[in-house]
């Protein structure tokens, strides 16, 4: 029997516990679960489940678009040390990937992933080595070779599967 993909998060925090970046990344497309998954682990365990899309548009809202660029990460780490849980759930971070706000959203999170434990939903691919976010070409297209996380996939409904944190470049 597979799992739940809430079930194989909760035991992939061991695994990130231990690493530099203690990051969790539930990868697959829309539909895939991984928003359920990210609720139910809230629920369960009184994590705080953050829409970054929402939190964050909320935030740069009257900001011009230069200083959004300079000051998103900053407001998206002030939002997460907000919430006093060790482990914190972002969801809907799309925006991140947004060519106007300049991140690299895998550093991003990341960055945040080394006071806390991250887990986010990545709304992408992963091929047992690199991790991608839209199709080749596309502005906002990302693609990371073995990338320094705990990555968990969840290409369609019921199915999933876990690879081990990575000591590979970003």
């Amino acid at each position: 029997m597979v799992a739940s993909l809430s079930s194989q998060i909760f035991q992939a925090l061991d695994a990130a516990g231990g690493s530099y970046y203690r990051l969790v990344l539930a990868v697959g497309p829309a539909g895939s679960g991984k928003t359920e998954a990210l609720i139910e682990l809230a629920n369960e365990n009184g994590w705080h489940r953050l829409n970054v899309n929402l939190e964050l548009a909320e935030q740069l809202l009257e900001l011009t678009q230069k200083q959004r660029a300079v000051r998103g990460a900053a407001i998206l780490g002030d939002i997460v040390r907000g919430h006093v849980s060790n482990v914190v759930l972002l969801d809907n971070i799309e925006m991140l990937f947004v060519v106007d706000l300049a991140q690299d959203p895998l550093r991003l999170l990341q960055g945040m992933s080394r006071n806390r434990t991250i887990v986010a939903a990545w709304p992408g691919q992963f091929d047992g080595n690199a991790l991608t976010y839209g199709e080749p070409g596309h502005p906002e297209a990302r693609r990371y070779l073995a990338p320094q996380a705990v990555i968990i996939t969840a290409d369609e409904p019921g199915h999933s599967s876990v690879a081990e944190p990575r000591r590979g470049t970003a």
